[in-house]
């Protein structure tokens, strides 16, 4: 298990990029809260993964571009593009921003700011670039 915020983030960074659920779950705590800026809603840990296996079975190929990484208060706040590849070969980027609440090694609160737009349509849109 990464020993700071920093590596915990890394951490949960690399397994999405992997695809590998187990790896994220296992750095949620079970009362984690992930919040997202396009629905308002709070989901809790088996929302959220379940949200992360669709992004996972709709693409091939994940990778995030770091902007910025910084401890804050109480945890990281991230700046990131995620780039994509769906299954059917449309490519995507994806800006967004994390702040994410780490207690006890585990990540309690993510508060996500992002457009989905950019996947929905390169997941629907076989065409899209």
């Amino acid at each position: 298990m990464p020993n700071d915020r920093i590596e915990l983030v890394e951490a949960l960074i690399a397994a999405i990029e992997r695809g590998d659920v187990d790896v994220v779950r296992s750095l949620y705590s079970p009362s984690v809260i992930v919040w997202a800026n396009f629905d308002g809603r709070e989901r809790d840990r088996d929302a959220s993964l379940s949200l992360l296996e669709w992004l996972i079975s709709v693409t091939s190929e994940r990778r995030y571009e770091i902007v910025r990484r910084i401890e804050i208060e109480g945890g990281v706040l991230q700046q990131h593009i995620l780039h994509g590849t769906t299954t059917a070969g449309a490519t995507f980027s994806m800006p967004a921003c994390l702040v994410i609440n780490i207690d006890n090694g585990v990540f309690v609160r993510i508060d996500e700011y992002l457009d989905p737009a950019a996947i929905t349509a390169a997941a629907t849109d076989p065409a899209t670039t």
